[in-house]
């Protein structure tokens, strides 16, 4: 699964996390002894900090066949104590939180044992992945080697991403975006690695005197970029820059091409998916706008009654995916993973998107909150969101559709201004028709509502629920 790494095709690559560095020699040989350590061991938790000792743990449960839990290193105790139960791993791998009854298996960075290569089953489940928890608690998502091979092979594909790329993020580990593509990315393709540790503009800088020519980033880091023309200059001399997480704001896209002289490309994904849409390194890049399905991934849009959306760059439909990527289920919900696929074998990804003529796809947002039907038209919050953040008075917003006697919902907006003195009724109606003169006129807000902050969860994604009052 980590082809580069276990073949011997490395290079002179390095793996640096948060100030420290190991070679590919080191860090196999490092791995290799956890594998060892790790016989006749099932599954393990990993407190997913940023530091060389998860890479550690990760590739060396992996090398040997064990499933790996990444536990979030700031969960709370209901949900770490959900998670282990649910899981029920044999012990903590490397690092543990206080008061743990689990037993612990250390991670010694420096140890180095020889390298045996074991025969796993490409259908053995590599990671279960916790979701987010919004409609209740959190499930685990079961993702084999297979899927996850897949999944890095296509985006390879994609990116153009070789053995002479090296990477550099500040992300979590503990999820697809940070782990997965972040680390085990590197490690498949033979390239190097820079994680930065806090993704601080002058970290991001910073790696480019270490020969990053890649750059993962959410759309909160890279604003912050667009935001420290000194930080983002350093970024010039990069092949590629990727987005993704959420839409990146069209301002925050254009003034990084400013700045840098390159174009973001951004993709999108999920627990249960891996990456299946990606702007590839060859393709149209346009902010907001996730690319086409990679290599073994087909994808379709459905209205409710489960009948074709067309492909006009403008209908909005419920997003299904199929392909080698998806998640086998579930842990423990055979219920939940049934109800998650359709009668014909497609997963429905509950977002919502408008897919172009071309085949390039944008997300729109959740069915649950992002899909506002109004005066009969099916509207993508995210579509108008997009298109408020290009205001120069907007720092952010949240599109919800409320209930309406005549209209069925009506749209609103909630914003917060850059300037809290030019919040008032004369912006409102400025916003309104700023949205009217962008996009159709059945779009425009019926109102928009100034705040001072929105309400988010742990990821800083938006709570919409809370804006609806549910």
């Amino acid at each position: 699964m980590l082809t580069a790494l276990e073949s011997g095709r490395r290079g002179t690559q390095q793996v640096t996390v948060a100030g420290t560095t190991l070679t590919y020699d080191a860090l196999l040989g490092a791995a290799a002894q956890v594998a060892d350590d790790l016989r006749g061991t099932c599954r393990v938790a990993v407190l997913a900090t940023p530091a060389m000792e998860t890479v550690v743990a990760v590739v060396g449960a992996l090398l040997a066949g064990v499933e790996v839990v990444p536990v979030p290193p700031d969960s709370g105790r209901a949900e770490l104590d959900h998670v282990l139960a649910d899981s029920s791993p044999d012990c903590w791998l490397g690092r543990a939180p206080a008061g743990t009854a689990l037993p612990v298996t250390e991670v010694d960075v420096a140890a180095r044992s020889a390298y045996r290569p074991r025969e796993v089953d490409p259908g053995r489940t590599a990671f279960v992945l916790y979701t987010s928890g919004t409609t209740g608690l959190p499930k685990g998502v079961l993702l084999s080697r297979r899927a996850v091979a897949a999944g890095l092979d296509a985006l390879a594909e994609a990116w153009a991403w070789t053995g002479e790329d090296v990477l550099a993020h500040g992300l979590p580990l503990f999820h697809v975006h940070g782990l997965i593509l972040g680390v085990l990315g590197p490690l498949r393709v033979g390239g190097g690695l820079v994680h930065v540790g806090a993704g601080t503009p002058a970290a991001y800088a910073g790696a480019a005197e270490a020969g990053a020519t890649m750059w993962f980033a959410v759309p909160t880091i890279w604003s912050r970029l667009a935001e420290a023309p000194e930080h983002a200059a350093a970024l010039r001399g990069a092949r590629l820059l990727v987005s993704g997480s959420a839409a990146l704001p069209v301002p925050v896209f254009e003034r990084l091409r400013e700045l840098t002289g390159h174009e973001v490309v951004e993709r999108y994904g999920m627990s249960e998916t891996l990456i299946t849409v990606a702007t590839r390194a060859d393709g149209v890049r346009q902010a907001g706008w996730v690319g086409v399905p990679v290599a073994g991934v087909e994808t379709r849009l459905r209205d409710e009654a489960g009948d074709p959306v067309p492909h006009d760059g403008e209908s909005v439909g419920r997003l299904e995916v199929r392909g080698a990527t998806l998640f086998d289920g579930y842990l423990h919900r055979p219920e939940a993973t049934a109800e998650a696929w359709t009668a014909d074998g497609w997963f429905r990804t509950g977002d919502v998107a408008v897919v172009a003529p071309d085949g390039r796809h944008r997300i729109v947002g959740r069915e649950s909150v992002d899909l506002i039907k109004s005066a009969g038209y099916r509207i993508g919050a995210g579509e108008i969101e997009a298109v408020l953040l290009g205001h120069p008075a907007v720092a952010e917003c949240a599109v919800v559709g409320e209930p309406d006697a005549d209209l069925g919902q009506r749209i609103v907006a909630h914003v917060v201004t850059r300037d809290a003195e030019t919040a008032g009724p004369a912006l409102g109606a400025e916003l309104t028709a700023y949205v009217g003169a962008e996009l159709s006129a059945h779009k425009r807000p019926r109102e928009v509502r100034f705040v001072r902050t929105l309400p988010r969860n742990e990821m800083g994604k938006v709570q919409k629920s809370r804006l609806l009052g549910r």
